[in-house]
């Protein structure tokens, strides 16, 4: 059994940082991607990055230079680090790991395992 749990979100204004975590447990995460993702009301869950396996990285386009993943594989832990925040940042973030190791994904389908989420709110 895998459990994700997220941490570090909250209010922040337009222009502000936030640093999110998500801590892993139940087995090793050594050769396995981890993701993040996000959902705002009344929308689709989106990616946001991942941190592969083989230690790339992936964003997408609406967060690349403000946003960068890490990870802490003695930890098992992934960051992300959110700067230049925006209104539309605003969502529940969301941490997640395939089921199987040596692949990687930018999309939801591709992730097996997922965190209870943690809302971030930018104000204007």
């Amino acid at each position: 059994q895998v459990q994700l749990v997220e941490s570090g979100g909250g209010l922040v204004q337009a222009g502000g940082s936030l640093r999110l975590s998500c801590a892993a447990a139940g087995r090793t995460f050594t050769g396995y991607s981890m993701g993040w993702f996000r959902q705002a009301p009344g929308k689709e869950r989106e990616f946001v990055a991942a941190f592969s396996w083989s230690s790339s990285t992936f964003y997408a386009d609406s967060v690349k230079g403000r946003f960068a993943i890490s990870r802490d594989n003695a930890k098992k832990t992934v960051y992300l680090q959110m700067n230049s925040l925006k209104p539309e940042d605003t969502a529940v973030y969301y941490c997640a790991v395939p089921a199987g190791p040596y692949r990687v994904a930018t999309t939801p389908g591709g992730y097996d395992y997922w965190g209870q989420g943690t809302q971030v709110t930018v104000s204007s």
